[in-house]
């Protein structure tokens, strides 16, 4: 800091060209730095994205056994994520899914955004997704059988929804993978049921997978 003193100092008193000069260079050296402390915070380190479930309704879902096991059902998400960088812009190079999955086994996919889709730095991003059908493929086995009449006793059940994708950020190379689950507790209300309106969902945040190197 001992050089910038000195420079502040010789800037207050610019009594001759050399004076002139050198506050010009110190000007320079000074803008140089800031600039690249700038740089360095804007695209130096990668802040990974922040996935929510902010709320998520199921209507429907009925174990179907015949010809094979599957699922017949209606699900309704409100599914946010959220770009904190700042100055980086994301930029899909892979398309952005969202899975479900019962018992550790998928049951279905659905697209969110397609491979090339921008995402702007800083910006938050909602998804709203209505997703149903009446023979959805679930491979159960009989453990999993035994897990859906349990909770379906209840009325209650856990639901997975499985984000994955894969960016690229602004003025970087390296291309980051995106893995993020978000465990559901779902209460089944039929629609026109009264007591739907009694079930308030809980905000759920989604746990990310550890972020790759220069990710």
């Amino acid at each position: 800091m001992g050089a910038f003193d000195d420079c502040c100092d010789d800037c207050c008193t610019c009594y001759s060209w050399r004076h002139f000069w050198w506050c010009v260079l110190c000007l320079v050296i000074l803008a140089v730095v800031v600039l690249i402390v700038v740089l360095v915070a804007a695209f130096g380190f990668v802040r990974h994205v922040q996935v929510t479930v902010d709320d998520a309704s199921l209507t429907r879902l009925a174990l179907v056994t015949t010809p094979t096991t599957a699922f017949a059902y209606n699900l309704t998400l409100m599914l946010t994520i959220r770009n904190p960088n700042w100055a980086m812009a994301m930029t899909n190079t892979e398309p952005l899914d969202a899975a479900y999955g019962f018992d550790g086994q998928q049951f279905d996919r659905v697209r969110l955004a397609e491979d090339g889709d921008k995402h702007p730095a800083g910006k938050t991003r909602v998804y709203r997704l209505t997703s149903g059908a009446d023979n959805a493929v679930v491979a159960l086995g009989n453990a999993g059988v035994a897990e859906f009449r349990k909770e379906n006793a209840t009325g209650v059940f856990q639901v997975e929804v499985k984000i994955t994708g894969e960016v690229k950020y602004t003025a970087r190379v390296t291309k980051c993978k995106i893995e993020a689950t978000c465990p559901l507790k779902l209460q089944l209300a039929t629609p026109g049921d009264t007591a739907a309106v009694a079930v308030v969902f809980q905000k759920v945040k989604c746990k990310l997978a550890k972020a790759e190197t220069n990710c």
